[in-house]
Parts: structure tokens; C-alpha cells; sequence
């Protein structure tokens, strides 16, 4: 896997939204927050076009994202929101031009899609995380600052993840690379060229305001379509708002169990990653990872990114 250059005080962020409109409030409050931390921050004016649910064209987003690539003043490119949209760029991305400019770039929800797309397509390590109009925008609190910091700005081993409060749903040992996202964005991908590569993988999966029996759905397609086959191990974020009703006589923990308590692989739910309610923390795909259901740890075994000013490969 490639590694993007490690992020330093003072470097420039660039701001993109592939998916839906931006308002510019919670843009202003999220670079505010990014400053703070002591960044700098840009983003192109037409950031703020709408075309119904779309922040603008699919060629305007798909040209701000390259154009942030392109910069070699931008050191790293984070997501304002995801919503819906990311899919439709991928016809109109120039993947040489892409290519050449490894970067950091962070996201969740929609963006999953180019999460999966810079891994697999160019074999970039990319980080499910927090997003500016987002996390950054509700402030201190709302996003794992301690995490962020290990996670981008030392090229060096990450060490435990934060899985206080998750629950074993199977126990075992697990190691491989650790991949992901959010799993109606990950379905999605199944039959298109775009399709997601599990093989090996310790398999990140969260999604926000889906009911059981749609998440049962969705686990029962990646089992049908083959993907959990050679899945060395699961987790699952905290699932936010995933329930049928208040009153319902069952729990989700117990649909998730019982579609996939037979596959004989550690599971953990609860991770707070993505649609997580207060301090998203940061997940590098890519990298190899152990997941410890006899403890309920996760372990990040390597650097998420490299000392290289072209970035470095592992």
C-alpha cells in the first residue's frame, strides 16, 4: 500500500464536497475548528453550487476533487459531508492524474465510495474520519482530537484504537488488513466495476438510520455475493439510529448475530467511527490491523502514513 505524506503543523487542507450541498455556515465553523488545530485551509468558491441534492455539477465536483490533488500546496483533502453523489464522479476522474499525487484524504457515509476507490484502484492507505461541515463544525467533543494528531501526523505505528463500550459478539483472534466503510455504500459497489475487495480483510462496516431488517438485508447480500468468505474478522460501528421502532422486542445486536455468528470469526460491535455521535475516531483502510474479540481490542500494526514528501509504500 502507498502512504501518504505524513501531515505537519501549518500545512494547507483542502476542502472538497463530492456528494451533497454544503451550507456555508457549517463550512466557516468547520475550517474554523481546523485553524484551531493549526492548519490552514482552502476551497474552491464553487463549493457552495447546488444542483437539487448535489453540491453542483458531476463535473464540477469531480474537477474540484482532482484540482486538490493537483496542488502541491494542498498537503491533505478532507470531505465537508457525504449525503449522496460520490458515485456519479468516477466516470469523470483521470486516474493518471490522480495517481500521481498521493495525499491524505478523510472522509465517511457517501465518500466510502472514493475511499474504496483511491484503495483499490491506486492502492492508497485513506482514512474514514471525520468531516468538516460535520465533526469539525460541532467542535472539540465531536471528533477524536488525540487519535486525529497520532493518526495523520506521526508515521509510526498507531497502536490501539479506543473500544470502550463495544461488545463481543464473537470472540478469536484476527489479523489482516483493515478495509471498510459504510455498508449500504459497500453493497452498493457489488456487480459495478468499482466492486469492494474484502480478501484478507478485517472488515469495518457502520451505516446510520437503517433499520434491522434492511441492515439483515445488506449482510445477507455480501454473504450471498461471496464477500464474507475469506473475511478474517468484523466490526461494527455504533449503528446510530439503527432500529425499527422504540419498542421493538429485539435488538440489532441480535440480527447481527444471527446472520453472521456461523462465519467463525471474531466480531466486535460499537466501534465509534463515522455516524458515531461524539468522538469520531479516525480509521486508516489499508493497513494491517489486529482485531482481539477475547478482548475487545482493536490494534492498528503499522503507520498510516510516511515521512516521504511523495509518500512512501509498504
Amino acid at each position: 500500500m502507498i502512504k501518504p505524506p505524513v501531515l505537519r503543523p501549518g500545512d494547507l487542507i483542502g476542502i472538497v464536497a463530492p456528494a451533497s450541498d454544503v451550507r456555508p455556515e457549517r463550512l466557516a465553523a468547520g475550517a474554523r475548528e481546523l485553524e484551531r488545530l493549526g492548519f490552514r485551509v482552502t476551497y474552491a468558491p464553487s463549493i457552495f453550487a447546488r444542483q437539487m441534492y448535489l453540491a453542483g455539477s458531476d463535473t464540477r465536483r469531480a474537477e474540484e476533487l482532482m484540482a486538490m490533488f493537483d496542488d502541491p500546496d494542498v498537503k491533505a483533502i478532507f470531505a465537508a459531508r457525504g449525503g449522496y453523489g460520490s458515485v456519479r464522479l468516477l466516470p469523470y476522474l483521470d486516474e493518471e492524474r490522480l495517481r500521481a499525487h498521493p495525499k491524505i484524504f478523510m472522509g465517511y457515509s457517501d465518500i466510502t465510495t472514493l475511499l474504496v476507490y483511491f484503495q483499490q484502484r491506486f492502492r492508497w492507505v485513506v482514512f474514514h474520519g471525520p468531516m468538516v461541515a460535520r465533526e469539525f463544525a460541532d467542535g472539540p467533543g465531536h471528533y477524536d482530537e488525540e487519535l486525529l494528531r497520532r493518526t495523520l501526523m506521526r508515521a509510526e505505528p498507531i497502536g490501539e484504537i479506543d473500544t470502550s463500550g463495544a461488545a463481543v459478539l464473537s470472540p478469536g483472534v484476527a489479523r489482516g488488513r483493515l478495509t471498510g466503510g459504510c455498508l449500504s455504500l459497500l453493497v452498493s459497489t457489488l456487480g459495478t466495476p468499482y466492486e469492494f475487495d474484502a480478501t484478507d480483510a478485517i472488515l469495518f462496516l457502520e451505516d446510520y438510520a437503517a433499520k434491522p431488517y434492511q441492515v439483515d438485508r445488506m449482510l445477507t447480500q455480501l454473504r450471498d455475493s461471496g464477500k464474507l468468505r475469506t473475511v478474517r474478522g468484523l466490526i461494527f460501528g455504533e449503528m446510530t439510529e439503527c432500529v425499527q421502532h422504540p419498542h421493538q422486542d429485539y435488538t440489532l445486536v441480535e440480527v447481527i448475530r444471527d446472520r453472521l455468528a456461523d462465519l467463525g470469526v471474531p466480531i466486535l460491535f460499537g466501534v465509534r467511527s463515522g455516524h458515531s455521535d461524539n468522538r469520531n475516531q479516525v480509521l486508516p483502510f489499508g493497513v494491517r490491523a489486529t482485531l482481539d474479540g477475547d478482548r475487545a481490542k482493536l490494534i492498528i500494526e503499522e503507520a498510516a502514513t510516511s515521512e516521504s514528501a511523495t509518500g512512501g509504500s509498504e
